[in-house]
Parts: structure tokens; C-alpha cells; sequence
């Protein structure tokens, strides 16, 4: 591991020393596959296995449930297990010193008629990728969340937000983005295709993607470029193990501010300042929650009765359609279904007989 470290460090400090230009984007891309390449070998072992196997340190086992699930993640002695408390009510020991938690403690709340599921995670530290304190364990449980909120000290130094970036960034977790448009079919033959649908500005080019696919021992295959990208996006579609999660950063303990400080902290996106002792702005942060999880309510509706507003089935898809809404009630309903009554915003007419294909919106009624 300590070899693997050093050629890391090694790469590092020639790709700072070098220039960034036209001239120098091959040797640039030749540096970051290796660095790339080095870092899966450190995480996941030789042979590059995908970060969350059974070889990429284990997260903590606990049974998903509820609707969604979010992770708090953070420092030691932020306020989480405050949170979880104020969010769920579930009792996780706080204290005044670092490391209270040592295993994940989940709780649930209800939200909108939604149960989320909320883990909090031991604190990490820096270097948790390489797997100091438990930080393993703690990133791969996180992989498995629909959201992560990154619980910061209001009082601490900003700085700590961007080493825990840092720390998801090398474990494969992109935060706040979507999987770029980039087709990547491997061949039996024919060399390495390449075609840009977007001109590249960000230091693509035929030579730097032969270049990175040699570098993966890839020598077939066809490359198509629907969006502009950068050689470490590339990168991540070739190692084809990353999660994109969507990222909220909790600033906690904003009593402990001025509100000087805390006009400069809401010239930040994506944040929501609380204080989890003194229960203030949680509502605003479940409001954020519900919005950055993408969940509909769909309301059911049975023959002849009123419909049940008490628990709404929860779809989480992109445009969902009545074959989705079926699914997550049963599997065998979608066999044999015929049509259904919609009731909504979704419906043209009140009530509208629908197909399977009909696309639902929030608070429709099925």
C-alpha cells in the first residue's frame, strides 16, 4: 500500500509542475489514467475491483428500508447524532468528546407521508479513503444512500468541507452530478473508434482517448462524446464503478455564529444552516430533503371507496408511469392489468382511463 502511496504522491507532483496547455493535454491524460488506475488498485485491491465489492472494505450491515435513505456524513463531534435525534427520534448517544459513534445507528422519519431512512455514520477523518479510522466502512455505506448530507461545524473552518470532498471524490462517489454522455462499447476489433456529437474543450481529443484506454488495456472499442467532458470524466465512464449522489452541506451549531458569518455561508449552494440542539431551521432542511430525493406521492384509490391520503406509494423515477406504480405495489399486478382511473394533475380530464404507459405526477390519484 505504501508503494502504491508513493507512485500516487510521485504522479501528483509531476502533474503540478507541469503547464497546463494544448501542447501539454496527452502527457496530462497519460498522468491522470495513472493516477487513476493506481488509486482503484488502492481501494479496491490488485485487479481493480469495483469500489463497494466484498473486497472494497465492507460497509456496515444495515437492512434498507423506508422509502429513501440519506447518510450523514461528516467530522467527529459535528452534531449528527443530535440530528438524527431531532429528525427521528431515534436515541444515539451524544457526548462532548470525538468518536461518540462508533457503528452506523439508523432511525426513520416520516415526511409527506414518506419514510426515509437516516443512518448516522461514525465520524471520518482525513485519509478515510485509504481506510484510517473505520473511513472505509463509512464511505461504502454512504455509496448506498439516494442522498448524503455532509454535517459541518458552522464554527469550524470551511476548509473541512472540502476534505470531505476530497475524501468521497476518491472513493468514486461524484457528488452533485449526473453520469456524463459518453457511449463506451468495447470491441472485438477494429481499434479504438472515436466521435464527437459536442466540440471538446476541456482536453479531449482522438490521441488523449486512445491514450487512456491503452492505459486500461483497451484496444477495440467505439467512443462517442454527446457532451462536452474533461479527461477525468472519461476516466470515470472506463472504470464504470462510480455513484453519482446528490450532496446537501448541513452547516450545524449556527447559534455559535454571527450573522456576518452567516450571510457569507449563504453565498454557498446547496446548503441549509441548522442547529440540531435548538431544533432551529429543520423544517427548511426536510423541505430540501424531499426536493433533492425526487420523490412523487401517489395516492391509491380502491373501488367504490375514498382515497387512502394517509400512506401515498413513493416513486422515485424520472416521469414515472402507472407500470412503474404498479410494480412497486406488486409484480404480478402489471400480468394483468387492463387500464386504470387517474385522478390529477396528470389526468387531461377528471377521471381519465389510462394505459400503462401514462406518465404520473405528485399527488396524482390511481
Amino acid at each position: 500500500m505504501a508503494e502504491i502511496q508513493a507512485k500516487i504522491k510521485t504522479l501528483e507532483d509531476e502533474m503540478a509542475r507541469t503547464q497546463k496547455n494544448k501542447a501539454t493535454n496527452y502527457h496530462l491524460g497519460t498522468l491522470k489514467a495513472k493516477i487513476a488506475k493506481l488509486k482503484s488498485e488502492l481501494i479496491n485491491g490488485p485487479g481493480g475491483k469495483s469500489a463497494g465489492s466484498k473486497d472494497a472494505g465492507r460497509g456496515f450491515d444495515v437492512t434498507k428500508s423506508g422509502d429513501t435513505r440519506i447518510g450523514l456524513v461528516g467530522f467527529p463531534s459535528v452534531g449528527k447524532s443530535t440530528l438524527l435525534t431531532a429528525l427521528t427520534g431515534t436515541r444515539s448517544e451524544a457526548a462532548a468528546y470525538e468518536f461518540t459513534t462508533l457503528t452506523c445507528i439508523p432511525g426513520t422519519m416520516k415526511y409527506q407521508g414518506a419514510r426515509i431512512q437516516v443512518l448516522d455514520l461514525p465520524g471520518i477523518i482525513e485519509g478515510a479513503a485509504d481506510g484510517r479510522g473505520r473511513g472505509r466502512q463509512v464511505i461504502s455505506t454512504a455509496r448506498t444512500c439516494n442522498l448524503i448530507l455532509v454535517v459541518l461545524d458552522a464554527g469550524k473552518p470551511v476548509t473541512h468541507k472540502k476534505i470531505i470532498e476530497n475524501e468521497l471524490f476518491s472513493f468514486g462517489i461524484r457528488i452533485n452530478q449526473t453520469p456524463p454522455e459518453v457511449k463506451f462499447i468495447k470491441k472485438e476489433n477494429g481499434g479504438i473508434g472515436y466521435q464527437e456529437v459536442v466540440r471538446q474543450t476541456k482536453g479531449m481529443s482522438p490521441e488523449v482517448a486512445r491514450l487512456v484506454c491503452r492505459e486500461y488495456k483497451i484496444s477495440c472499442a467505439e467512443v462517442i462524446l454527446r457532451e462536452d467532458i474533461t479527461v477525468d470524466q472519461f476516466i470515470d465512464v472506463l472504470e464504470g464503478n462510480r455513484a453519482y449522489i446528490p450532496v446537501l452541506y448541513v452547516f450545524n451549531k449556527m447559534d455559535a455564529i454571527t450573522m456576518e458569518e452567516l450571510d457569507i455561508l449563504d453565498q454557498m449552494p446547496n446548503y441549509v444552516p441548522i442547529s440540531s440542539q435548538n431544533m432551529w431551521n429543520l423544517e427548511e432542511l426536510m423541505e430540501e430533503i424531499w426536493s433533492r430525493c425526487n420523490m412523487l406521492r401517489i395516492y391509491t384509490k380502491p373501488k367504490g371507496q375514498i382515497p387512502d391520503y394517509d400512506e401515498p406509494v413513493i416513486l422515485h423515477a424520472e416521469n414515472p408511469t402507472i407500470e412503474e406504480f404498479c410494480n412497486r405495489l406488486h409484480k404480478n399486478i402489471i400480468n394483468s392489468f387492463s387500464h386504470a382511473w387517474v385522478w390529477g394533475r396528470s389526468a387531461k380530464h377528471q377521471p381519465q382511463r389510462c394505459g400503462k404507459e401514462h406518465v404520473l405526477e405528485d399527488e396524482d390519484i390511481v
